[in-house]
């Protein structure tokens, strides 16, 4: 997934609606999960921003750190290049989305693990980002290897999930990705308000997620978003630096 990393890993504004929260934990527990979105009634953009997240064409991010031992660098990158993405929504109507491709670079001490291309789209009504799927390609010893996590809204039971609302608010639960069986990554706001310093600079207004997973229960990612940037910390890697648009284009 897109700010994939997951190690060993009610209402929200606007249209999004709780309609349908089931989901489970290892423990056999039952959480709420906010799993369905009033998609129909968006204007979708590719381009544009809200306070955590940019779909601006140019933007990117990167991350750098040690983690479990190994020197990882993540390289984020809003690309010029748009995807279609057709998928059904819960009143049956087929709906076409021209989404914003947002690719992500992984190396591992100096080698390329990963390269995923995101799909995302933004709801002009409640700026709200939602995410519609990925093609990933896994890398070992400069060879591709697998396509694991690869998912698309529209096929194999895969819907749309929520990357980031226009609107934070604590407490809220949603899943990011609705793809059974390949991924179905769940969101969690636990802090708003925070101050951080990383190697990229010190930034305000920054908000912390946590994020997991039915498919790995003993799983969970820990990530905090700041205001005007995005993503400044991935569990054990944080910015060192980014290039952000001063405008976002729409």
């Amino acid at each position: 997934m897109m700010m994939r990393r997951m190690r060993g890993l009610k209402a929200l504004s606007g249209l999004v609606a709780l309609l349908c929260v089931a989901s489970w934990t290892g423990a056999g527990e039952r959480e709420e999960f906010t799993d369905e979105f009033a998609l129909e009634d968006c204007k979708f953009s590719n381009v544009g921003r809200n306070a955590y997240f940019s779909l601006v064409p140019g933007d990117q991010l990167v991350l750098a750190g040690d983690d479990d031992g190994e020197e990882v660098v993540v390289r984020i990158t809003a690309l010029p290049d748009k995807k279609w993405v057709a998928f059904e929504t819960a009143d049956g109507e087929t709906l076409w989305v021209k989404t914003r491709v947002i690719e992500e670079r992984e190396w591992k001490d100096g080698e390329l693990a990963e390269v995923s291309r995101n799909f995302f789209a933004r709801c002009k009504q409640t700026n709200d980002v939602y995410y519609f799927g990925e093609d990933v390609d896994n890398y070992e010893d400069g060879q591709i290897v697998n396509h694991d996590g690869s998912w698309q809204a529209g096929f194999d039971e895969a819907r749309p999930g929520l990357i980031m609302p226009g609107t934070f608010l604590l407490g809220s639960r949603y899943f990011q990705e609705i793809a059974p069986g390949e991924a179905l990554d769940r969101a969690e706001h636990l802090e708003m308000g925070l101050e951080l310093t990383v190697p990229a600079g010190v930034f305000e207004d920054c908000v912390e997620i946590e994020e997991t997973t039915p498919l790995e229960p003993d799983s969970e990612s820990t990530k905090i978003y700041c205001s005007g940037i995005g993503m400044v910390v991935d569990d054990e890697i944080e910015l060192v630096e980014f290039d952000i648009d001063d405008e976002d284009d729409d």
